[in-house]
């Protein structure tokens, strides 16, 4: 792919502070989603401070070398809902909050270390293009339920409704159509136009829906905008509301923490892998080797252990945010870095969140078909090179393209598996099994 920003390449200021915003847009969703589920109080606005101070600390681990955002975790929604289960008192369950990212940042630490130690041929050996395209293909496939969820429904009454899909698909035809037509500046800024045209057309159905008492055209909910009582205000941090509980915690309860928060440390470890291999196909430079596993994996580990501090929520990399640099062919470093200091900075503004909330379900899930219908293509141009006449090569995708979209996850005790983690799981199996098929040549390893 032909990158319009590369790594280095820094755009101008405005165009920068533009380009940026569409970052957060594309991870705001699903970064303000992860306190939403949760509850027992958790502040959104803290979460998009942490996922800002965590992106940060990424950047500078990875020495500007690559373009990923982070974000809040849904593979930790289990082990967080288990922090705040065992727990005493609220205050002491964000002190679990604390201490399971130290946990999980930790796992990463160690991983960092062995890569340091051993290097990444065994990943490439381990999961070569046949088993890590399909797994990245996976990722987006299995947030499609969700995007189409989304798409159907009102934000203001909860309900499906027609009027909730038009205003998604105007979103998704906008970004379609300014992506694809529109001149250079409107090609870079795709997803905010698509969203402000959405949310336009979503205002003005509302608007028609509460004059005539149609409730299936009421889609935006504006209670967030109505109800702002300040215009700037400090997030309600993690570390500050955990002070008072780290005294009621004892050893029992940090080993029912540790317990929750380790294992998947472990499945996210394979996430992080997909996801550096999909940003690396897509701007044409190994990121593995060049800041290095070793220094995406510390950049990842240290940033989750920051964003819980301030959001409560362990970070990832986002999906979104690398299908956005796919679809604008930006990877400017420096786009990522101005997004994260947006989502600093917009934790303190009221208007700003309350405008984010605000934006209509339907809409989000619009745009959401582009965004995590581009991670799905991107893992199946990995194999694009894989041999399919082999059957060992279609057993292996088979297995993990089956196992994704059905949904096979496993849980032990307060530990699940997710679907993404349980294909790729299947998918080396099968590959190790196989890959010594006297037909299949070198055709896995490609």
């Amino acid at each position: 792919m032909k990158l319009v920003y590369d790594i280095e390449d820094k755009p101008g200021f405005s165009k920068l502070i533009v380009f940026a915003f569409q970052q957060v847009l594309a991870i705001m969703a699903a970064t303000i989603a992860v306190p939403l589920i949760i509850g027992n109080g958790m502040s959104t606005a803290a979460a998009l401070f942490g996922a800002g101070v965590g992106t940060f600390i990424y950047i500078l681990f990875t020495a500007r070398k690559s373009p990923v955002f982070l974000g809040s975790s849904f593979a930790f929604i289990g082990s967080m809902s288990a922090a705040f289960a065992g727990a005493v008192s609220i205050e002491a369950g964000y002190a679990g909050l604390i201490i399971g990212a130290i946990c999980a940042g930790l796992v990463y630490v160690v991983f960092a270390i062995i890569v340091k130690k051993v290097g990444v041929g065994w990943i490439d050996k381990l999961m070569p293009a046949v088993v890590i395209g399909p797994t990245v293909s996976i990722i987006g496939l299995s947030l499609a339920s969700s995007a189409v969820s989304n798409l159907q429904t009102s934000s203001l009454t909860g309900e499906t409704t027609q009027y909730a899909v038009l205003c998604g698909l105007i979103a998704l035809f906008a970004t379609m159509l300014s992506s694809t037509y529109g001149k250079k500046h409107a090609k870079m800024i795709p997803f905010i136009i698509g969203i402000l045209v959405g949310y336009a057309a979503a205002a003005i159905l509302t608007w028609i829906g509460l004059s005539t008492g149609n409730t299936a055209m009421q889609i935006t909910n504006f209670s967030a905008l109505t109800s702002m009582n300040s215009i700037v205000s400090v997030p309600d941090f993690t570390f500050l509301k955990a002070s008072a509980g780290f005294s009621q915690i004892d050893a029992g309860y940090i080993g029912t923490v540790a317990v929750a928060y380790i294992p998947v440390a472990f499945v996210v470890f394979a996430e992080h892998i997909a996801d550096h291999k999909n940003i690396s196909s897509i701007i044409g430079r190994d990121l593995l080797k060049n800041p290095g596993l070793d220094k995406t994996l510390l950049g990842d580990g240290i940033g989750s252990i920051a964003g819980a501090l301030f959001g409560g929520c362990p970070n990832t990399t986002y999906g979104e945010s690398v299908a956005c640099v796919a679809i604008t062919r930006n990877a400017s470093v420096a786009t990522i870095a101005m997004a994260a200091a947006e989502c600093i900075l917009i934790s303190f503004i009221t208007p700003f969140v309350a405008f984010i909330s605000s934006i209509p379900s339907c809409v989000m899930g619009g745009v959401c078909m582009a965004l995590y219908g581009f991670i799905a293509v991107s893992g199946l141009k990995m194999v694009q090179k894989v041999d399919l006449d082999k059957n060992c090569n279609l057993f292996v995708i088979s297995v993990i393209l089956i196992a994704g979209i059905g949904g096979l996850s496993l849980t032990f005790g307060k530990v699940t598996i997710t679907s993404i983690a349980c294909a790729l799981i299947l998918g080396i199996i099968v590959n190790a099994m196989l890959k010594k098929d006297p037909g299949n040549q070198e055709s896995l390893q490609k």
